[in-house]
């Protein structure tokens, strides 16, 4: 701070204490001047600093009741420096607590001068203007019946103090039907209005959001999302998640926690984190978007179960995953993918996606002086048949990873080493097995063991993959689902017409909507979507 520039400095008073604050253009700082218990030995004793980032000030305003307020708790001590300090300015900024978890704390200064009063809130306000990715409007969106039903109270209660504090203008739309908020998206709401979109809800309304959200821009920018090819228009609106689902995956992924003053704090401080869209398709028709997990096999099976139960609230995917395991269902299939390139890391390297990864700058810099080479020379066809990978197999799970997937149950996630915004997903392949090795995998879930140093499970990290389940033809002649000898050969092997017993399909769970075509083509495009959060 001693480099930076002083744009005012005073001598305040704060907590029956003299204090020094300063506003500098990143921080604010104020520390005591002297302590009283020193002054009658003729020493003196700096007291303690405190500092805030400006960028984490939520607001500044005139403090109109804090005398008051102060004089019933110390009648004597504050009514003396109340009449020598008569006016006060508060300054609401966050503190940081234990695990990711943040609150919104104050700080009030009183002034003998109301000038100099009015000349903090007036400066310390200009700052707070120049710090241009700050919402100023938001739409907001509230499920009142996702997760325990309780979206409307968590928005009303926690996080519209938040907004109004910060001076937020907002207009509240709490939806009626499935899809509400995605269909008023495509068609009547006025972008231009907004400066983001916030979701009271869970990973399904988070869903929906972007789905309404990018399916708008590019209609907008006549761009047809039903070929796997096709370069989409970045949403250029954040979106903020207030989390009041089921798991709350998406948030816990982002934010490192599911509180919502934590994520109302992170949107009002214009924390953003690009985040990889994987589109959906089925035979060249667009199906869905997916910005955490895609699921064959065990997760399908386990939404598929629990949409039958949805009275139990979310003690339905406790009970489902429970008949789900019990039931060992395995799937036969082709899996096709074009592995990532290595500049993206593997999924087993341990590096965790944090602000500023070095993974996902690299992949924009990257995407940047590509598309200047791209300019001058036309790119070479990279997506040929060589290079695509393919694996027949019997599996239990096929999972598609575009972000760590934690959540309180899972701290680490499907893919501890995903990252947000890198182009690529983690594809998880879990081949049959018996159900206690299947069971020491999903135990390692909840633990900090390597959930992938298994013989049944592979992982790779990709670009685009492809499934196409088998029906009654097309069936290996060996069966790969057998322990392979060497576990990094990829089993490719001559077919036959046959019958087997296991073809039968499972469905793919999409972030938590059921999807009934199995044989699916998937792209990764790059940060599609910019999400509120750190």
């Amino acid at each position: 701070m001693e480099n930076q520039a002083t744009i005012i400095v005073s001598e305040l008073f704060q907590k029956h204490r003299n204090v020094e604050v300063v506003l500098y253009p990143d921080v604010l700082a104020w520390k005591e001047i002297e302590k009283s218990s020193k002054r009658s030995s003729g020493t003196s004793e700096p007291g303690q600093s405190h500092t805030v980032k400006v960028c984490e000030i939520v607001a500044v305003h005139k403090t109109e009741d804090e005398t008051d307020a102060q004089t019933r708790k110390h009648p004597k001590r504050i009514k003396q420096h109340s009449q020598q300090y008569p006016h006060a300015f508060t300054v609401s900024y966050v503190r940081r607590t234990r695990q990711h978890l943040w609150r919104c704390s104050d700080v009030t200064f009183h002034c003998a001068d109301q000038q100099i009063c009015e000349q903090w809130i007036q400066v310390t306000n200009e700052q707070l203007s120049l710090l241009t990715n700050r919402p100023k409007n938001l739409l907001v969106y509230i499920n009142p019946y996702g997760g325990k039903r309780r979206g409307k109270r968590i928005y009303e209660q926690k996080v519209a103090p938040v907004f109004r504090r910060a001076g937020i203008f907002t207009d509240v739309i709490v939806t009626e039907r499935a899809n509400h908020a995605r269909d008023h998206l495509k068609t009547e709401a006025n972008l231009d209005d907004y400066d983001g979109v916030v979701c009271v809800g869970g990973d399904g309304m988070f869903s929906e959001i972007l789905h309404g959200l990018v399916t708008r821009i590019q209609t907008d920018h006549d761009v047809d999302q039903n070929q796997p090819d096709a370069e989409l228009v970045p949403c250029s609106l954040r979106i903020g998640i207030i989390p009041a689902g089921s798991t709350d995956c998406i948030c816990f992924a982002t934010v490192g926690t599911n509180d919502p003053v934590t994520s109302a704090l992170h949107i009002v401080v214009g924390d953003s984190q690009p985040m990889d869209v994987c589109s959906v398709h089925h035979n060249g028709v667009f199906l869905k978007y997916s910005v955490s997990l895609l699921g064959y096999g065990f997760y399908g099976d386990v939404l598929t179960d629990s949409e039958r139960n949805r009275w139990l609230g979310p003690a339905r995917y406790d009970l489902s995953g429970f008949k789900t395991f019990l039931s060992h269902n395995h799937y036969s299939g082709t899996v096709s993918f074009l592995p990532a390139d290595d500049n993206v890391g593997n999924p087993r390297d341990k590096l965790q996606c944090r602000s500023g990864c070095r993974i996902c700058q690299h992949k924009h810099s990257s995407k940047d002086e590509h598309n200047e080479v791209s300019e001058e020379k036309e790119k070479p066809a990279e997506d040929s048949d060589r290079d695509w990978n393919v694996i027949h197999g019997k599996f239990i799970a096929i999972n598609s990873a575009n972000m760590s997937c934690a959540c309180p149950r899972s701290p680490k996630g499907l893919s501890p080493s995903a990252h947000l915004a890198d182009g690529s997903t983690d594809l998880i392949l879990v081949r049959k097995c018996s159900r206690l090795d299947f069971f020491r995998h999903l135990l390692r879930h909840t633990n900090n063991d390597d959930q992938f140093d298994h013989w049944f499970v592979e992982v790779h990290r990709v670009r685009k993959f492809r499934f196409q389940p088998w029906h009654h033809e097309l069936i290996p002649l060996e069966d790969p689902s057998e322990r392979p000898e060497n576990p990094d050969l990829n089993p490719a092997s001559s077919l036959q017409e046959t019958y087997d017993n296991s073809t039968a399909e499972s469905s793919w769970n999409c972030d938590g909507e059921i999807l009934h075509h199995t044989a699916i083509q998937c792209p990764v495009p790059t940060d599609q979507a910019v999400c509120s959060g750190n």
